[in-house]
C-alpha cells in the first residue's frame, strides 16, 4: 500500500513542485525546497486537524477511558499524530528524501524513533504552552510545530533518509 501510495504521492507533487522550482532555485536547492514544501502540506494537514479534532471531536472536554484521562489537548494530539506521521513519511520518502538507499523497513523504524521524539517535544510543549503558559491549544500547538519541524529535518536528512557510502 505505501508503495502505490508513493508513486501517486510522487508523480503528482514532483510535477506540482517542479513547475515552481525555478522561482526559488537561487535561494535553496531542491532538497531543501521539497522539504519545505511537503513539510508545509504535512503542516497545514496537522493544525487543520488538530484544530478540527480539538474543537469538534473532542470539543474541547476530557477524554476519560475509566483508567486513564486525557486532557483535550493531549487527546487531540495523540488522535492526529498517526495520520500526520503516515503523511509525512511519505512525503520525506517519496518527494524530498528520494535518493536515500536505505531499505524501507529501515527507513520506518528509523522514522517511528524520530516521531517518538517528536511526540515528546510536542506533548511537553503543549503541556507548557497550554497547562502553564494559558495560551490556547490550536496556537500551541502551532507553537510546537516549529520546534518539531527543525528537529525532523536534521534527523530525517542525516538518519532516516541519509544517503548510504
Amino acid at each position: 500500500m505505501i508503495n502505490r501510495c508513493g508513486k501517486f504521492i510522487h508523480s503528482l507533487l514532483i510535477k506540482i513542485l517542479d513547475f515552481f522550482f525555478p522561482v526559488f532555485q537561487r535561494w535553496m536547492p531542491k532538497e531543501v525546497y521539497n522539504y519545505l514544501a511537503c513539510g508545509t502540506i504535512n503542516t497545514l494537514s496537522d493544525w487543520v486537524l488538530y484544530f478540527l479534532i480539538y474543537n469538534y471531536v473532542i470539543q474541547k472536554q476530557i477524554v476519560d477511558l475509566d483508567f486513564i484521562a486525557f486532557s483535550p489537548h493531549i487527546a487531540s494530539l495523540i488522535i492526529i499524530t498517526p495520520i500526520t506521521s503516515f503523511i509525512g513519511f511519505c512525503l520525506s520518502k517519496y518527494v524530498t528524501f528520494t535518493k536515500s538507499n536505505i531499505k524501507t523497513n529501515q527507513q520506518i523504524k528509523r522514522y517511528a524513533f524520530i516521531l517518538a521524539s517528536n511526540f515528546l517535544i510536542s506533548y511537553f510543549g503543549l503541556k507548557l504552552c497550554c497547562e502553564v503558559l494559558n495560551i490556547w491549544a490550536t496556537p500551541a500547538k502551532m507553537i510546537t510545530t516549529v520546534f518539531t519541524t527543525l528537529f525532523s529535518y536534521f534527523t530525517q536528512k542525516y538518519y532516516s533518509f541519509r544517503k548510504n557510502k
